[in-house]
């Protein structure tokens, strides 16, 4: 294998699929496909013609990735917007796809990011923000990752624990309003709670009715950003919280505490109630304790930084924060928050300036330089 010639002619061949209309970015996993499947191919029968190979390769796989997308967003347009409560009503097999590319051959991180590419829709540079990795990091891993499987046989199924990261991370996706998938999450969870007893299955379905029944309050009508703090109570889906709630209680009651259900005991917190100012934020950062404790991620020490910054004053907050890494996604933002909280306003504008220059969508980035706007009117 010439990995020289793989290197030489991949620029030719992904600057081709973009003149012929093909997205950038689309046309960078179709080049790494084919690249993919050239390291498979070529040891055992080489072209005689590489650059028209790799370019046919390549609009192939761009070809049926985009009949993907489009079955995708039309089995998504057969889903209501807001998920009905209750049992899932039919079964389709985009499930058996999440749990065959969730191969036991695979790393469970090398398998969600698998099934996030080939059936969640995702792009690359997607799932490597939710990674908090670099997309090129990212597309490595997914590149070696389709080498571990090719030529295997899918039938042999991955566990439920690979297949609810997946899920997670689809609604995460769905549920920030980059991608559509927060109701096609929710009904893929919904037919796994029906097929399989499993407190954690119940406890990710609990997690994504808290979060969704507060979807239509968490932007205004001009697209930008409403906080938690200042979303109308009243608009959320008191259904959807009710059986989040119920569905959480069970869960917890069987005594198999982990990560999908201490979130969704924070999120049932926070649902709960009545005010901002009523949120009882010492059991919130409680169970963020009993989350650290589950999953040590620096994501949930951050949001734990926030908790403890309402629960014993800003100071407290700030402390909790200095341990953490200040390169951690949205470190600056809570920091600005905790600062304002404090009185520091002028450390806290320029925090903020200083977040939405970091911030990776729009609409964050408008909320963020507002904010810091709002503050330099006051100094």
């Amino acid at each position: 294998m010439d990995e020289a010639l793989l290197r030489s002619l991949t620029p030719s061949v992904l600057g081709i699929l973009v003149r012929r209309g093909v997205d950038f970015a689309a046309a960078e996993d179709a080049v790494q496909d084919a690249l993919v499947e050239a390291v498979r191919v070529w040891p055992a029968d080489p072209p005689r013609d590489p650059k028209g190979w790799l370019i046919t390769v390549a609009w192939r796989r761009f070809l049926d990735t985009t009949r993907a997308d489009v079955a995708r967003r039309r089995r998504e347009d057969l889903v209501d917007e807001e998920p009905a409560p209750g049992p899932a009503p039919t079964v389709d097999d985009t499930l058996q796809l999440y749990f065959l590319c969730a191969h036991p051959s695979l790393t469970p991180s090398s398998a969600v990011a698998l099934t996030l590419r080939a059936v969640g829709g995702l792009t690359t540079r997607q799932i490597a923000h939710a990674y908090l990795v670099p997309e090129a990091t990212m597309a490595q891993r997914i590149s070696r990752a389709k080498r571990t499987v090719s030529g295997v046989r899918f039938d042999q199924p991955g566990d439920v624990a690979t297949v609810l990261r997946v899920l997670y991370l689809v609604f995460n996706e769905g549920y920030s309003g980059d991608v559509d998938l927060a109701a096609e999450a929710i009904r893929l969870t919904r037919q796994l709670a029906a097929a399989i007893d499993h407190p954690e299955v119940a406890g990710l379905l609990a997690l994504m009715l808290l979060h969704h029944a507060r979807r239509a309050t968490r932007t205004a009508p001009d697209g930008s950003l409403v906080p938690l703090a200042e979303q109308d109570r009243d608009r959320w889906d008191t259904t959807s919280i009710a059986e989040g709630v119920q569905i959480l209680q069970t869960a917890l009651a069987r005594d198999r505490l982990g990560e999908f259900q201490a979130q969704a005991a924070i999120a049932a917190l926070h649902a709960d109630a009545p005010t901002a100012d009523e949120t009882d934020w010492v059991q919130i950062v409680e169970w963020y304790d009993e989350l650290t404790r589950l999953t040590d991620s620096p994501v949930v020490r951050l949001n734990r930084a926030v908790a403890v910054g309402e629960a014993d004053g800003p100071r407290a907050g700030l402390a909790a924060l200095a341990a953490l890494d200040d390169s951690l996604p949205r470190h600056t933002a809570v920091a600005a928050y905790l600062q304002e909280r404090d009185g520091d306003l002028a450390t806290a504008a320029r925090l903020y300036v200083e977040a939405a220059r970091k911030a990776t969508n729009l609409a964050e980035r408008d909320h963020l330089t507002r904010q810091a706007a709002r503050l330099n009117a006051r100094r």
